[in-house]
């Protein structure tokens, strides 16, 4: 089987997309799928290194998200008629942008199914990006939005039961499946927690939360730092490290400073995932997460691979993760009531033990290799279903 994978994103653009393409490229490839990666260029070097099978398309800068690049529309459309000698199987657009136009476009010419994953809760998001719009008018675009874009293809990758039943609810009908990125815990096997403390001069036994994440809006962080000022009043000396970068990061610097915070919040940026961002993971007594929009919320089972339990507010793909509460505690919306479940665990040193004992297990339960033989089976049945003779229209319908 050869597939073609399309996106608006890949490294080092660091977010949840970049690390799902990757994940489940590596897995395909063990498994026997190749697979052709169609992303953007970025004018910042990678510490990793490109195979041979991603094509990297010219791209500009957008001003309202300078992480991110448009892929300009000359070298796709010359790409496209190269690609069509490449035998493909199944195109699997990433990311609903020019992506998704050019996958879609690519997959009809070449008669094969387009599929594609749906990452980011728009509807949740999108507000944050056009602030001058009302929050309603906003949801109803991404709704109408969503629902157009997705009727259009022959079938839907979502990681979550919670996303896929608010597409559902959207109108969309076309064929979806439940397919969560996995976990490669033979990569979340090290991490230097001791090392990373002593770099921001964090004592060994001094109370400490990790929030690892793009820092956006949309992230809900302000809401950790209101419950940070509830956990101090029972540690004093409790520190939250912000791992991540992002369009929030002077408004997280500067409210966190407003609360008082500025001894107890440390921002780190972004971190190497295969030796920093470990060692920033096991730095964390307590990983604390309060996210409204995560269609997944991989950095949940990424901590609890490491051993780090977690202490989260259960919304959207976040919920199919803590909710079981092996290695988690399910947090209330509320500052107060998420801080006495974070001071109480902070306070007993036996139950994180166990926790951490149970987040590695349940982590493991997540396997990549279990999530990409899922994958490939939708594939499967993507390529059966478009291979299909269709029911020709009665006359009654042809007009």
């Amino acid at each position: 089987m050869r597939v073609l994978m399309i996106s608006d994103v890949y490294f080092p653009r660091i977010n949840g997309v970049s690390t799902s393409i990757q994940t489940f490229r590596r897995g395909l490839h063990a498994a026997g799928v190749e697979t052709v990666l169609v992303a953007p260029e970025y004018p910042v070097a990678w510490q990793g290194a490109d195979d041979d099978e991603i094509v990297r398309i010219p791209s500009r800068y957008l001003p309202r998200d300078p992480e991110d690049r448009a892929m300009k529309l000359a070298p796709l459309r010359e790409l496209r008629s190269k690609l069509s000698q490449r035998g493909f199987d199944l195109v699997h657009i990433q990311t609903p942008f020019i992506a998704h136009y050019q996958g879609v476009r690519i997959a009809r010419e070449l008669g094969i199914p387009a599929i594609e994953t749906y990452h980011t809760y728009f509807e949740e998001y999108l507000y944050h990006y056009v602030p001058l719009m009302p929050r309603g008018l906003m949801r109803f675009i991404a709704r109408r939005f969503t629902s157009s874009q997705c009727n259009v293809l022959d079938a839907l990758v979502v990681p979550s039961r919670a996303m896929q039943d608010a597409l559902e609810n959207y109108g969309v009908r076309c064929p979806m499946q439940i397919v969560p990125t996995g976990m490669e815990m033979e990569r979340f096997a090290a991490g230097d927690g001791a090392r990373f403390r002593a770099q921001l001069n964090i004592a060994p036994q001094q109370p400490t939360l990790v929030h690892v994440g793009r820092i956006a809006h949309e992230k809900n962080i302000d809401f950790l730092f209101r419950m940070l000022t509830h956990v101090i009043t029972r540690h004093p000396d409790v520190v939250l490290i912000v791992a991540g970068e992002g369009p929030a990061l002077a408004h997280c610097k500067s409210y966190a400073a407003s609360l008082g915070l500025s001894q107890h919040v440390r921002f780190v940026g972004y971190l190497s995932r295969d030796s920093a961002l470990l060692d920033c993971y096991k730095a964390g007594d307590l990983f604390v997460f309060s996210s409204r929009t995560e269609t997944q919320g991989l950095v949940l089972l990424e901590a609890m691979a490491l051993g780090v339990p977690v202490v989260s507010t259960a919304h959207m793909g976040t919920a199919d993760i803590v909710r079981p509460e092996r290695g988690a505690r399910v947090a209330p919306d509320d500052e107060a009531g998420f801080a006495a479940i974070v001071a109480r665990l902070l306070g007993d040193p036996q139950i994180r033990s166990a926790m951490a004992e149970e987040a590695r297990i349940y982590a493991a339960t997540w396997s990549a290799s279990a999530m990409t033989a899922r994958l490939i089976d939708f594939y499967r049945s993507a390529i059966l279903a478009r291979a299909r003779p269709q029911p020709e229209l009665s006359s009654q319908h042809t007009g």
